[in-house]
């Protein structure tokens, strides 16, 4: 008998963010997946929860989903949790839940916090309609080809990035978008020390090299101004 496998979002950096929805599914499920062990463990652990964790992540997924689907499928609740925010949105699980699908099993999303959201909603230009990039080629030629595309769209576009590749990126976001596009950069949100830097592309390519940093962020690029 198939059971029901959970996409419980977690919070991204203030664990005060978790819903109780979130927290009432994963007190009740058989099992739980996650992207590491030591992660995994932290955050049930702040909640007071005991669960038996299954890692699924880049270097195991293609191999061990159709495993873990079958373990759902004979009858086990489970739950699928990323390292912070919305599983599978950038993240591991895309595969499990493609499988899962296939194979009959109910899948249901426990939504929760976002940075992608929480950093586009406090934009100081329109968010009506935006492109989400997510995170770009490595190769630097690469990079400035899906730029140069990116720069031409008429909305918004929303970049992620490694937090060590922030000045790399901002070095060819200013090759591509040119340096008084509007921007902003929201670093770190939901934490303490969170911040969201507005201004055009060249103003933020500054204040960083003035304050450098390494930390999670989401930038997004405003449209091009209308003719």
């Amino acid at each position: 008998m198939s059971s029901t496998l959970y996409l419980v979002s977690t919070p991204i950096g203030n664990y005060d963010d978790i819903t109780l929805r979130a927290l009432n599914v994963l007190k009740s499920v058989d099992f739980v997946i996650c992207e590491e062990f030591k992660t995994g463990n932290r955050l049930l652990k702040y909640y007071g929860l005991d669960k038996p964790l299954e890692a699924l992540n880049e270097h195991n997924e293609a191999r061990d989903a159709e495993l873990t689907v079958e373990r759902i499928k004979e009858g086990a609740d489970a739950a699928i949790i990323s390292d912070a925010g919305t599983p599978v949105f950038a993240d591991p699980g895309a595969k499990l839940v493609h499988i899962a699908l296939k194979k009959g099993i109910r899948v249901v999303p426990v939504p929760g916090a976002s940075s992608i959201l929480s950093a586009l909603v406090v934009c100081d230009f329109d968010i009506n309609s935006f492109h989400y990039a997510g995170f770009l080629p490595r190769k630097r030629e690469e990079r400035l080809r899906e730029l140069g595309r990116l720069a031409a769209l008429g909305c918004a576009c929303v970049i992620m990035e490694a937090p060590y590749r922030f000045k790399p990126l901002m070095d060819d976001c200013l090759a591509s978008f040119g340096r008084n596009r509007r921007a902003i950069v929201a670093v770190d949100m939901t934490m303490a020390n969170e911040q969201v830097i507005r201004g055009t592309l060249g103003e933020i390519d500054k204040k960083f090299d003035d304050a450098p940093f390494k930390a999670e962020f989401v930038l997004i690029v405003d449209a091009p101004k209308a003719n």
